[in-house]
């Protein structure tokens, strides 16, 4: 994999923007020599993504990436990163996680967190190592592993995937060497259900939990405590961060970037829309601001029901939605994989009704009656964004479409 010579920076105000197709990665990680040495900038896209015509031919000086995505809001929004705050991010990385390394890329390299795996081997020096197209292989992991032997690897990950790494080192005993081999499996994008921790934990692997946003250049917080220069505080129940990895905000929207970069005083704070709390200097997220519906008159965090339930063993995929209900106004609904809902000894509507049951012991115990899920639907699999989070609007379509039951 070849990366050009960089060139002197322009010394115009505004930097040309490349759009770089993803369905190569080395082109990307070639291009990115280019951005981080403040020559042009970078928007990858993924194969087949019709970008908006209102995206501009050049951007600021100092700008290395523009991410483009819709998230799991479904709103379309530019984040502007500069070379300096991915730089910062990925000496921060490097730093907490015992030295500068070679990575793995097994995430979409459209999204910051796949970018980053690219930004990270560029600024060790190293090539990274890319993951056949495809479905996400843990075999493929371990055969890319093996060809690097000598290397420190590191790799990040979706919470979906590491599960997959988890039940493929249990079936194939002869790659849990390789895999046991990282400095660190990286796993962000959502909460990591316990039960996997403890399973990663009995394995020998080596996981870190991160957390972060495409606004934050990605995980700024490992295993709840700020890396580098980050600093974390709450207000008004709500995770603001601050530092040097902090986006310059989004493109073209100068109002919803006044909205969520904000100042106090000298220092420039993220609002980063998460409730969260923070025991011991340890940040704990429980769940999304606006992910709050009032169910009997109770304020009901979703987020919070859902982790919850990620708790009760066979539900570590659950997700929670909502319904309108005449009675309560609104009530939380348990959305499973149709293969997840499994008691032994029972058949699957029994089996779906006796699941019920647990989760909603389960949350009475930790959130009180109104928080219990009003029923349990079962889909063939839940829709996910590129980025590994369950994608909600898709699964409201679905259940909308009566393409999936009730119990």
């Amino acid at each position: 994999m070849s990366t050009p010579s960089p060139r002197t920076p322009p010394a115009a105000s505004g930097i040309p923007l490349h759009r770089v197709s993803t369905a190569d990665p080395a082109v990307l990680f070639a291009e990115l020599r280019g951005a981080l040495a403040g020559i042009h900038a970078v928007l990858p896209y993924a194969s087949g993504t019709v970008l908006p015509p209102s995206l501009p031919r050049t951007v600021p000086a100092g700008t290395a990436v523009v991410v483009h995505t819709s998230g799991s809001t479904g709103i379309p929004k530019s984040v502007a990163i500069s070379a300096a705050a991915l730089r910062a991010s990925a000496t921060a990385t490097a730093d907490a996680l015992g030295g500068p390394a070679r990575w793995v890329t097994a995430l979409p390299t459209h999204l910051i967190s796949g970018i980053h795996t690219l930004v990270r081997s560029q600024l060790a020096g190293a090539e990274p190592l890319i993951l056949p197209p495809g479905p996400f292989d843990p075999a493929a992991v371990a055969a890319l592993i093996r060809t690097a032997p000598d290397a420190r690897l590191n790799v990040s990950l979706v919470p979906a995937q590491l599960r997959v790494i988890l039940d493929h080192a249990d079936a194939v005993p002869a790659d849990l060497p390789a895999l046991q081999s990282f400095g660190a499996i990286l796993v962000g994008g959502q909460g990591v259900p316990h039960v996997w921790r403890e399973r990663a934990h009995v394995l020998g692997l080596p996981l870190r939990r991160s957390y972060g946003s495409t606004e934050t250049s990605g995980g700024c917080v490992y295993d709840g405590v700020g890396i580098g220069d980050t600093r974390v505080r709450i207000r008004g129940g709500e995770v603001q961060v601050s530092g040097p990895t902090l986006a310059e905000g989004y493109l073209g929207d100068p109002e919803q970037t006044a909205r969520h970069f904000i100042r106090d005083g000298d220092t420039r704070w993220y609002r980063t829309g998460d409730a969260g709390e923070l025991m011991g200097g340890v940040l704990s997220i429980l769940g999304r601001l606006d992910n709050v519906i009032v169910s009997g008159g109770v304020n009901v965090s979703l987020d919070r029901v859902e982790q919850v339930i990620r708790g009760v063993p066979g539900c570590a995929s659950a997700v929670v939605l909502s319904r309108p209900s005449e009675r309560w106004g609104t009530v939380p609904v348990l959305v499973l994989p149709a293969g997840g809902v499994v008691v032994p000894g029972l058949v699957p509507a029994d089996a779906g009704r006796a699941m019920l049951e647990t989760v909603r012991v389960a949350v009475v115990a930790e959130l009180g009656r109104a928080a219990v899920p009003a029923e349990l639907w079962r889909v063939d699999e839940v829709p996910l964004l590129p980025g590994g989070k369950p994608d909600r609007q898709a699964l409201r379509r679905l259940l909308g479409l009566g393409s999936s039951h009730g119990l």
